[in-house]
């Protein structure tokens, strides 16, 4: 299989390639990356002269470079996003252009060469906030941030291209995830750095907001397993059923890294705040996916691999990639 992968030099896509290359030696990826931010060549290391890793320094919102990739390709994963709500309230335009407009070049190049297998990338966010319950596919979109009403107009474009062209776009709609790579700015890789280096976490407002964290490695495996087994024009959602509040997160990590609720700093919440994501994941298991990994083995792990990689990530936490909003 000749797999093209959009944003392969972010969090998600950079263990998405190594999980599709182990996954099946017959698979050839090429990583279209444009190197934002949040995308670096470091999480892609071990990659470097792997003879089926191609990588392509890029942009989806280029027709021209888009085409040119799609062109040669078997099947298609779509990952390049903007994806930091934070980001988003600061300063939606980017994630406009990326998130709605990119998402429109790939599935059009897509359409065009009549590729049978394209996956795109969402999130749980679109569904909003819910008190009880959780969401299933079919329900309605309701957005409460720029990216998440961006990575939603996405969705919608992927819906029409269905319905319109009879194109079968698949949609993961994905809860949190946390594991190696996870750029520090996100909470738990921000506070698991911030706490390695002695500084307190900031939470935000009561600490209250539910998420489902989905370990990285267990989300990967789900998004292979819908490409390559998945039924076409299909939306699955995605998520390990590990509902936390970010307190009772916070104090998990502070726990297994030695320190007390002293270093917790209470910070002005995010305007718009969700408090709590859900999703039904009946669909997903019916394909026969299931997280491996407990979530207490995982945070463990997760903190093992930042002990053991401060190259990684001490360069972007020194090039500003923890600030946060709510701070004075």
């Amino acid at each position: 299989m000749r797999l093209l992968v959009t944003g392969g030099a972010g969090f998600i896509g950079a263990n998405f390639v190594r999980h599709a290359i182990r996954a099946d030696s017959s698979v050839h990826v090429t990583n279209l990356d444009a190197l934002t931010y949040a995308g670096t060549l470091s999480s892609l290391h071990d990659l470097d002269d792997h003879p089926r890793h191609r990588f392509v320094h890029g942009d989806v919102c280029d027709p021209a470079i888009v085409d040119d990739l799609v062109r040669d390709a078997d099947a298609l994963v779509h990952f390049a996003a903007e994806t930091h709500v934070d980001r988003s309230i600061d300063g939606p335009a980017a994630f406009l252009t990326t998130n709605v407009d990119g998402a429109g070049v790939v599935f059009e190049a897509a359409r065009r060469h009549g590729l049978e297998r394209v996956l795109h990338i969402s999130t749980d966010e679109v569904y909003g906030s819910i008190e009880q319950g959780s969401f299933v596919e079919e329900d309605p979109l309701q957005p409460n941030s720029p990216y998440a009403a961006s990575k939603a107009a996405a969705d919608l474009l992927a819906r029409a291209y269905r319905v319109t062209y009879d194109f079968p776009i698949m949609v993961t709609r994905t809860t949190n995830n946390f594991g190696p790579y996870h750029f520090p700015e996100k909470m738990i890789p921000l506070f698991v750095t911030n706490l390695l280096e002695g500084r307190r976490v900031p939470l935000y407002g009561d600490g209250g907001n539910v998420r489902d964290w989905t370990y990285v490695l267990d989300n990967v495996e789900a998004q292979w397993r819908v490409l390559t087994e998945g039924t076409p024009g299909e939306v699955y959602n995605v998520g390990a059923g590990n509902e936390r509040s970010n307190r009772e997160l916070t104090l998990a990590l502070l726990e297994r890294l030695g320190h007390g609720e002293d270093m917790i700093e209470h910070v002005a919440d995010r305007p718009g705040h969700d408090r709590r994501y859900s999703v039904d994941t009946t669909r997903i298991r019916e394909l026969g996916w299931r997280p491996r990994h407990d979530l207490d083995a995982a945070l463990d792990a997760t903190i093992a691999w930042y002990r053991d990689n401060e190259w990684w990530w001490r360069p972007l936490v020194e090039a500003g990639a923890s600030a946060r909003r709510g701070r004075a």
